[in-house]
């Protein structure tokens, strides 16, 4: 039996096609999006009242609220980013 190389390579070409993984949407990568997303806004929205607050003399509780939960936002963030720095450290300690 004979197989010409055109016919080889169409139905490796078709195989190659359905065998290819199908892109599935991570949830950890949502859910990453979603809360890097939450804490822009959280920024912005301190930033916007910090601003009007200097300018137009608006409402110093605010303000402080505002503040208040930007830091929370920042130490959120850095305790997220010390954990995974110390996944990544005990990752490459191990023995291969």
């Amino acid at each position: 039996m004979t197989i010409s190389p055109s016919i080889a390579i169409q139905t490796y070409d078709s195989a190659r096609h359905a065998a290819a993984p199908k892109a599935v949407p991570d949830r950890a990568e949502a859910g990453f999006g979603a809360a890097l997303g939450s804490f822009a806004t959280s920024l912005q929205q301190a930033e916007s009242t910090a601003k009007n607050a200097m300018v137009s003399g608006a409402d110093p509780h605010a303000l402080v609220q505002a503040l208040a939960a930007t830091e929370l936002a920042v130490e959120t963030t850095v305790a997220v980013r010390d954990k995974v720095v110390d996944a990544y450290l005990e990752i490459l300690r191990m023995p291969v």
